[in-house]
């Protein structure tokens, strides 16, 4: 398969990139990255755009794939919520509405969060803006649309994008697996499901995190 993948600057991006490096059914990933990313591999490639809301430049490269893999995105820490909207929805559901066309039998994979408001109504302004987008996502005419929301994720072996805290949780990984197997998981497995999402479909468009395990294994 030939993936399209964003956020490769951000940790799930990072992580989701190697493990789709590294897997025999994935036979090419474009980056579209905000900016240049420093990793080269035979299978990779770059697009740098520093708008995603101006794609025309660049629509040419973007045909000819069966998967996007979106995992840019931002923390609302601090941020308003049209200005969190802007980047997580607009931004998002545009980059998706120009690939559809280009793309008809893509699947698109979108990363969301662990506790999104599906019904767009929560009193957590993050969780109601991703639930829109995961709506709106899941209305397009891709072959098929797979929001992801994971919880707490141990790195992929080799990453550099890693957060303090994370690295707390791949130490202890086995613990926190054991006594809270229903919120977290590994980036790999991360990775794997949204490869096997594409391989060989799931039944929920909606993957918590019993799913995100699951469909790695499939």
């Amino acid at each position: 398969m030939k993936v399209i993948l964003t956020g490769a600057t951000g940790m799930v991006g990072e992580g989701v990139l190697l493990e789709c490096l590294k897997h025999p059914d994935v036979e090419k990933v474009l980056m579209v990255n905000r900016k240049p990313f420093a990793l080269r591999h035979p299978k990779l490639e770059e697009c740098v755009v520093p708008d995603f809301m101006d794609l025309s430049a660049v629509s040419d490269r973007l045909a000819g794939y069966d998967a996007c893999f979106y995992c840019a995105g931002v923390s609302s820490v601090g941020m308003k919520e049209a200005e969190y909207s802007h980047i997580t929805y607009d931004v998002t559901t545009h980059f998706a509405s120009v690939l559809q066309p280009l793309n008809p039998g893509m699947v698109f994979d979108y990363v969301s969060g662990a506790q999104t408001d599906s019904l767009e109504q929560g009193r957590v302004m993050w969780a109601r803006v991703k639930g829109r987008t995961e709506n709106a996502l899941m209305k397009m005419a891709f072959r098929g649309v797979y929001c992801f929301r994971p919880g707490a994720m141990k790195p992929v072996e080799g990453q550099k994008n890693i957060k303090g805290y994370l690295k707390a949780i791949g130490a202890l990984y086995p613990v926190l697996n054991a006594l809270f197997p229903k919120h977290v998981s590994t980036l790999s497995e991360v990775g794997l499901a949204m490869i096997n999402s594409v391989l060989n479909g799931y039944p929920k468009q909606v993957l918590e995190v019993v799913d995100i395990k699951v469909l790695a294994k499939a």
